[in-house]
């Protein structure tokens, strides 16, 4: 007997996934999705399927796993890391046939199947940070999405920390098996989480973007832990606006009160939004 474990076994905490058992449990009678691919290593989901959705006979439905990404990133092109079989790293190609300003919601409605999805398989309690982050209850980091359009299509990834240690997250990070305390089986949330996505994604598309008249608009309120907060936006220019948020509009947009009075941000008009205490 060797005296090291295969690489494949290396890490039991952190099994591969199984590509073949995944893609014929998702495929197979699915409106939506046509593909699963698992890549070992890569370096940008996103990047990847980006490239292929500028072949416009490219269809929508693909979705793109990486067990290990070499050149992730997040909004503002901020870097995401994550050790191999860590966590969840996954892009879909999409093709909304919605208007334009209604997109802004995508990276809202994934956020809602994600945190749907955790909390179904996994029991941990999660909320929404506008525009992109998976929160524990806690305040720490648990995944971030990032929704880039590419002519008619829109490529959504996102990054969930599964299995990662403290030592190999930032000081904002967590993990699901830190919050569970246990381990966690990244196949079934992924599964959960791709099904979640598609049922939201085409009731949505469906109302050509309406997120009032699918339940998205309301459901994403009940998730997000930003509205009704005390923010500090910090904008592009490295200016800085404080107010209340009280909303969010019919185009994904932040509605944040101010003295001066009421603004209303779209995720690229924004650098960062810091929750402050009430009264500060």
């Amino acid at each position: 007997m060797p005296d090291t474990p295969s690489g494949r076994w290396s890490d039991l905490d952190r099994p591969p996934l199984d590509a073949a058992a995944l893609e014929a449990a998702l495929v197979r009678g699915s409106r939506l999705w046509r593909s699963l691919e698992v890549v070992p290593e890569i370096g940008s989901t996103n990047a990847v399927l980006a490239a292929r959705a500028a072949d416009e006979d490219a269809a929508e439905g693909a979705v793109l796993v990486a067990e290990h990404q070499a050149a992730g990133r997040g909004r503002l092109d901020r870097t995401w890391t994550s050790p191999p079989r860590a966590g969840l790293t996954v892009s879909v190609l999409l093709r909304p046939d919605v208007p334009a300003a209604r997109r802004g919601w995508l990276p809202l409605l994934t956020g809602v199947a994600l945190a749907e999805a955790v909390g179904e398989v996994t029991g941990v309690r999660s909320s929404l940070k506008w525009p992109n982050d998976l929160l524990a209850v806690d305040g720490t980091k648990l995944a971030g999405i990032l929704a880039e359009a590419t002519g008619t299509a829109v490529v959504v990834g996102t990054g969930l920390n599964v299995t990662t240690r403290a030592d190999e997250l930032p000081p904002t990070g967590s993990s699901l098996t830190l919050v569970t305390g246990g381990p966690v089986d990244r196949g079934p949330v992924l599964l959960a989480f791709l099904r979640a996505l598609e049922r939201r994604y085409l009731a949505w598309t469906a109302a050509l973007g309406d997120p009032v008249s699918t339940g998205l608009a309301a459901d994403y309120l009940a998730w997000c832990s930003t509205v009704g907060a005390e923010v500090t936006v910090t904008l592009p220019d490295g200016s800085t606006l404080a107010g209340t948020v009280t909303a969010v509009d019919w185009d994904g947009r932040l509605v944040v009160r101010t003295g001066e009075g009421t603004v209303e941000l779209a995720s690229g008009d924004v650098q960062h939004v810091r929750t402050r205490p009430a009264g500060a």
